[in-house]
């Protein structure tokens, strides 16, 4: 635990929250500024500042920790669609330096956008970085 990270405050119970889910690893809570009704943070409790820090461990569980509520939000709000974000550094929209994830219920004329401008790509391009990154798995 960071004694100065807030998410490792709140997910270790030291300051208040709406939790709708604990366990020994994780706590899920109501986002204080929601995009929509009903989104969510996973917070871990134990401290890492974005996904490059995670074990493979924890990132199993949280993605299906991640599963698990959105099903539970799906039932429990009706909503029409749901979002997972999960962003790694300040240039991704990071904010608070604690993984998080966010959990968004989507609703129909809810105002939200939650996108990117496509972009254009050459078949010789991926196939570079496809293999830069194949490298580095394989090592």
């Amino acid at each position: 635990m960071d004694n100065d990270c807030i998410f490792c405050k709140i997910a270790n119970g030291e300051i208040p929250s709406s939790t709708i889910y604990e366990d020994d690893l994780f706590r899920v809570i109501l986002d204080l500024s929601p995009a929509t009704k009903g989104h969510a943070l996973i917070l871990p409790k134990k401290h890492m500042a974005n996904i490059f820090e995670m074990d493979e461990e924890t990132a199993e569980k949280v993605f299906v920790l991640a599963s698990r509520i959105a099903k539970a939000m799906k039932e429990a709000l009706n909503c029409d669609g749901l979002n997972i974000v999960q962003n790694n550094g300040e240039i991704a929209g990071q904010t608070v330096f604690h993984f998080h994830m966010h959990i968004i219920p989507r609703y129909n004329d809810d105002g939200q956008q939650i996108n990117w401008v496509p972009k254009t790509s050459e078949a010789a391009e991926r196939d570079m970085i496809a293999e830069q990154i194949k490298n580095v798995l394989n090592k």
